[in-house]
This record gives C-alpha cells, structure tokens and sequence, in this order.
C-alpha cells in the first residue's frame, strides 16, 4: 500500500463531498453562462490544480478571470487578470449564503456574476438561493479529496497519453462530480436516447454524438458511497458486460452499466498506480476490442519526458 493515497470513510466524509459537489456547479455554471460553447461540454469542467479544482478564465470587461476551489485554504479563490485576488470562505453554513457571498465577490469587482440557479443532475435540488439547510464541512475531508486527486491524475494522464486518436482531457465534470478521461474511435454513435436526470438532452447527446470509452474516478457527491472508478462504453458493445477484465476487484456494476473498482482495493494495493492502470487499459481493450475499433491507428506507447 502507498501511504499517499487517502484513506476515506464514507460517513464522515459525503457530508463535506455533497457541499463540494454543489459549490463546484456555481463554479461551472459561470462557465457556461459566459464563455463560448465548445463540443461535448468541455468548457465548462473544472481541471486539477495543485490546491484543487478550477475552471478555465472567462474573459470580462478586457480582462479576464478564474475560480478555483482551494481545498488547502478551504475557500473559493478569485484571480482577476490585473492582478486583483480574492476568496470566500467555503464553509459559510449553507448553499443559500455561498451562492450570495460568490455573487456579491464577483459583483464587487465588477464581474460577470449571472448563472443558471438551479443545480443539474440532483434529485430534487433547490435553487442555490433557497437551499438554507445547514451543511457541514470538515476541512480533513476535503483535504483528503484533493490527495487522492493528486494521485490518480497523473494515472489517467499516462493513460490518455498512450491514444493518438480524439480524447478529452483529463477533466472535472460537476454535474456528476468525477474525474474523467474519455477516448473515442472516431466514428458517430447512435442517437444517445437522453432522460439523464437533470441535464437537459441535447447536453447529453452532444457529449455522446460520438463512440466512446470513457473512464473516470467518483468520490460520491451529494450521493453518499463508497468511492470507485469506473470505465463503460457508448454505444456498449455486444458481449462487453461478460468480458473479464483486471484486476480482480474489478466487476461489472449492472446497475449502473460500467465496470466498476473500489478506491479502497487500488488503495490496499501493493502498486496502486499499476491497479488503476491495469484497470483503465483492461476496460478500454474490452470496449475497442469489441467494438472493433482500429486500435492500430489510435493507439501508441505513451512518450518518456
């Protein structure tokens, strides 16, 4: 086991995930209310940086301007292009009183402060203004999140860095709250049929307008549970669900439709970094292997720095 790698509890730490999850909207809504739509979304991720999570600057005024979720300082952290700097503490007691403190962050120095209020792929969420029920936030929990993303991120970056073809980065999305990295064959995918709970269908049509392999790791969110990668293929493959892959904690989750990989089993490891990537490489073979894409042209060694 590598010691570096967190060691997390579901109950003591969904709590501070949940507040996470939600914050870290209100960062990507910003994103899609002011900057240009790109293909599948991926504008409007958050990306890992050394204290966190943050989004990509959007351009205001003649300026320009990002937002982090510093999980050190246990604030959201604002950089204006002339230099200006600014924070919010994160833990302000509830939704409701970061969504007004962000707003009035921005407002007071004249940014771009408009976004959609509502959270996307949460059951039965309210608005950011009217969530007031008091959210606990253990500064321990978040810090152990920022560590295992600090570990698992050069894994999926060596992973991405052996496909030539078409793949995401290596990115945030905080609808679901995940890290993910996604491959894609090239060739257009059926019509995805869409009904994904609060994303509206031509989101995810767009995101899965082309085949793909996607993996990603979930600490949970405002779903509390264990923590797990994951790997599934659109459109899936016939036979993918019965391949046996590696390693072997590694199973097919049926309800959620993906493989699936306890953190805590590549944590309990003797080479964590070597589980993960046996894991990656063992579900994308199974999803390209049957889907008969041309892994000669899309495929290459990952190159030494």
């Amino acid at each position: 086991m590598t010691e570096s790698w967190p060691e997390f509890d579901t109950k003591r730490d969904s709590p501070t995930f949940a507040l996470l999850h939600v914050a870290s909207q209100m960062l990507g809504k910003l994103r899609v209310a002011h900057s240009t739509w790109v293909n599948h979304g991926w504008h409007v991720t958050l990306h890992p940086v050394p204290e966190g999570l943050a989004i990509e600057p959007i351009a205001a005024n003649g300026t320009s301007f990002s937002l982090s979720m510093d999980l050190t300082r246990h604030a959201i952290i604002l950089h204006v292009g002339d230099g200006e700097v600014d924070q919010l503490p994160i833990d302000l007691g509830s939704i409701a009183a970061l969504h007004h403190n962000l707003v009035a962050m921005l407002d007071a120095h004249g940014l771009p402060s408009s976004f959609h209020g509502r959270p996307n792929e949460i059951a039965d969420a309210l608005p950011f203004a009217e969530d007031v029920a008091s959210r606990e936030y253990r500064p321990d929990s978040a810090e152990r999140l920022l560590s295992a993303l600090c570990c698992i991120e050069p894994v999926f970056e060596r992973f991405r860095a052996g496909f030539t073809g078409k793949c995401s980065p290596v990115h945030f999305f905080w609808g679901s709250f995940d890290l993910a990295v996604t491959r894609f064959s090239g060739r257009k995918a059926p019509e995805h049929p869409g009904g994904v709970p609060g994303l509206p269908d031509r989101v995810t049509r767009e995101a899965y307008s082309h085949e793909v392999s996607s993996a990603g790791f979930w600490p949970g969110g405002v779903v509390e549970a264990d923590p797990i990668f994951y790997s599934y293929a659109y459109p899936e493959p016939a036979g993918f669900r019965s391949v046996k892959i590696r390693p072997a904690a590694a199973r097919f989750d049926s309800g959620l439709g993906e493989f699936v990989l306890p953190y805590s089993a590549v944590r309990a490891a003797a080479n964590p970094e070597g589980e993960l990537t046996t894991f990656l490489q063992s579900t994308y073979e199974a999803a390209a292997t049957l889907g008969a894409w041309d892994r000669e042209a899309l495929e290459r060694d990952p190159v030494a720095p």
